[in-house]
């Protein structure tokens, strides 16, 4: 009766836990968030370290400080740059003429028109005509993007709450690294301390390798699509901005090259209406539709293998069935977070089931 007692006790001491986290969801969003930053700001750290002002080392506090503001320097920086060229180039797409550019390309649509036709692909009834200006017009038009920058400005006061919430406790996981590891060891018992001291110190080293190959990822990949569509004979003010989507959308395992390179063909289109389809416009889009696959090929064959499969010590093989899990289980945000959460749950397992033959397998790398 005691032991059934127990069990009640914990099923229901978990829901309990389970429910409080889901119910300060934000909070605890702040907080992973936070842990993500200082992990990213260790090698900040590490070099402050090292810096000494005749005979004094720097405190722990200003390092944390140094550290932080260095990281939302260039964490704004970026993106002081950058938001000015999508407005610019919001505003150059809302004044597109569709009806023109439907015009200009009216032969080769109605051909892709009648193809569809053909083998029942298309089964609207209204014109094609009219349905493809008015998905057109919708896309470009002024007030499509004004709403859309109008639901930015809305949350524009949630972000600044965040901002300071996420900087108030990045400061003192940088200043007390070993903060969130005595934050949760308050939940562990006693017997089990060790074995959790371990696993955080190991999903610390995993994924702070993780987080910094990601960034040089997004990096890599944007500069090589904007230099890339630049080559081809994309304005760079227009190449940048594809080069942009494409390193954000490269987040999204598989599915996000694919997405940055739908929205980059349409702005690659959008922007040359007055070359001949023909001649001009058909061989852009066939060097872009080059540059995309290769910078796919060389992030496939070196970027990701070295952050995927390095950097969280597994095989190519195990991450692609568990991002490709993680998508149907969670949709998009599952396969982005399908890595990190994988990772967590490989370091846990091999620490308390490594008697497991599974488990031994695909944790002998870590």
């Amino acid at each position: 009766m005691n032991n059934t007692l127990k069990y009640i006790i914990g099923f229901f001491g978990i829901a309990l836990l389970f429910y409080s986290l889901w119910y300060f969801r934000t909070i605890v969003t702040y907080i992973l968030i936070s842990a993500a930053i200082s992990i990213a700001g260790q090698p900040i750290m590490r070099i402050l370290d090292k810096v000494k002002i005749k005979k004094f080392s720097l405190s722990n506090g200003i390092k944390a400080l140094i550290t932080l503001i260095t990281l939302w320097f260039l964490f704004i920086s970026f993106f002081s740059v950058i938001i000015p060229i999508i407005i610019r180039e919001a505003n150059i797409l809302s004044s597109i003429d569709v009806y023109s550019l439907y015009h200009r390309l009216e032969q080769p649509l109605n051909d892709v028109f009648l193809f569809l036709k053909k083998y029942g692909l298309f089964e609207n009834n209204e014109s094609f005509e009219s349905y493809l200006t008015a998905k057109m017009a919708s896309l470009f038009s002024a007030g499509h993007i004004s709403n859309i920058i109008s639901e930015l400005t809305g949350v524009f006061g949630n972000l600044l709450i965040a901002f300071f919430s996420i900087s108030f406790i990045s400061f003192f996981f940088l200043k007390e690294s070993s903060l969130f590891t005595s934050g949760i060891l308050l939940f562990v018992p006693d017997k089990h301390t060790d074995e959790v001291k371990r696993i955080l110190k190991t999903i610390e080293h995993l994924l702070s390798r993780y987080i910094i190959g990601i960034a040089l990822e997004v990096v890599m990949v944007m500069i090589l699509v904007t230099f890339g569509l630049w080559l081809s004979g994309i304005a760079f003010q227009h190449a940048i901005v594809c080069g942009l989507l494409s390193g954000i959308f490269n987040i999204i395992p598989y599915v996000g090259p694919w997405l940055g390179a739908g929205f980059g063909i349409i702005i690659g289109v959008a922007t040359n209406t007055h070359l001949q389809f023909q001649t001009e416009l058909l061989p852009l889009i066939g060097f872009m539709l080059l540059v995309y696959a290769s910078v796919q090929l060389i992030d496939n064959i070196l970027f990701q293998p070295l952050i995927y499969s390095s950097s969280v010590n597994a095989n190519p093989l195990e991450i692609f069935l568990v991002i490709l899990a993680a998508g149907y289980i969670a949709g998009i945000l599952g396969m982005i977070l399908a890595i990190p959460t994988y990772t967590v749950l490989r370091v846990i397992a091999k620490e308390f089931f490594s008697n497991f033959k599974v488990v031994k397998k695909i944790t002998e790398n870590i």
